[in-house]
């Protein structure tokens, strides 16, 4: 299994569909950032990122300091960073006044809206994913302030814009399961646009995404992350990325940002909260399960990660949810 797909797999994400939208010229949307935004759409996350696909149309995406960015049908724009931004049908307009209201806007999911002066339409289907900031950081790091993909450039991108068409036409008429699967859709739409962006533009570039499509780092990742319970050194991992140390090192510190076993030392503290969270099994089971010997080094290494010893993490966890339930 590749290093992003066993990245998915290990990490909890919260998707939603928000608003589907019909504008007509002209029209502004303004979305404020998202670590505002947060508070109303998923209370409790560590971070929030906000994504857009066009359905139809055109439109302009305006963010301060950047240069305004032309969308067409089939464009996911995504915010890794949270930026605030404005959706337009043609740059310099000032934002609806009624969609500062969040609050009420999101009353409803999915709120379907309908804006403009009656010209030219465009569609738009607005949603989030949250996600602790330990996974976003991991994941999103190094992306620029917008990532744009079009999904009609793979068999799996038409297959998803078609099911989250069909979904919210479904949404209508509220059926059992209808707000699950809008959920699971937007999971997979932001899959998908990560998966496209690897492929596409990272190659060049910084951050986890860029090692993961690296043939040298990528194949430290994969060996990493589909066995992290290995005795792992800078010299086994090597071998099996097919280079040499000094080049390993070299490169995996300036594309991911960190050395090859302070990067497994994460990775192993994140796979370990996860089972924490999700799994009754006892701390000798978790820390044999990522890669520790005894208690003790485990317990000393998932402090240093999370601020406090396992088992109290654990507990503060449990806390948490009763108290969201």
């Amino acid at each position: 299994m590749d290093p992003l797909s066993q990245a998915m797999r290990a990490v909890d994400l919260a998707g939603a569909i928000f608003i589907h939208a019909r504008f007509s010229a002209p029209w502004c949307y303004q979305s404020p950032r998202a670590d505002g935004a947060a508070k109303v759409l998923e209370p409790g996350a560590d971070r929030v990122v906000i994504f857009h696909l066009v359905t139809e149309g055109e439109c302009v995406v305006e963010m301060d300091g950047q240069a305004p960015v032309r969308c067409s049908a089939g464009d996911v724009l995504l915010f890794p960073q949270g930026d605030a931004h404005r959706m337009a049908s043609e740059p310099g307009l000032a934002p609806a006044e009624s969609n500062r209201r969040l609050a009420e806007v999101l009353a409803l999911r999915p709120r379907f809206l309908r804006h403009g002066g009656g010209g030219a339409a465009t569609r738009l289907v607005c949603g989030y994913l949250a996600c602790n900031d330990r996974v976003a950081r991991m994941l999103l790091d190094g992306l620029p302030p917008l990532v744009r993909v079009n999904m009609r450039g793979s068999d799996t991108g038409r297959w998803l814009e078609a099911s989250v068409g069909y979904a919210l036409a479904q949404a209508r008429t509220p059926q059992p399961g209808s707000a699950g699967v809008l959920a699971k859709l937007a999971e997979m739409l932001f899959f998908e646009v990560l998966r496209l962006y690897m492929n596409e533009r990272s190659a060049s570039g910084v951050g986890w995404l860029a090692g993961a499509g690296d043939r040298i780092v990528g194949a430290a990742l994969e060996a990493l992350h589909r066995h992290p319970a290995h005795d792992w050194t800078l010299a086994t991992l090597a071998r099996a990325s097919g280079t040499s140390r000094s080049v390993l090192a070299e490169r995996f510190q300036q594309i991911v940002g960190s050395p090859p076993m302070q990067y497994l030392t994460q990775w192993r503290m994140q796979l370990a909260a996860k089972l924490l969270t999700k799994s009754d099994a006892p701390l000798a089971r978790i820390a044999e399960d990522v890669g520790y010997q005894t208690d003790t080094a485990f317990s000393r290494a998932f402090r240093r990660e999370y601020g406090a010893p396992p088992a109290q993490w654990r507990r503060r966890q449990q806390t948490a949810r009763m108290a969201m339930a």
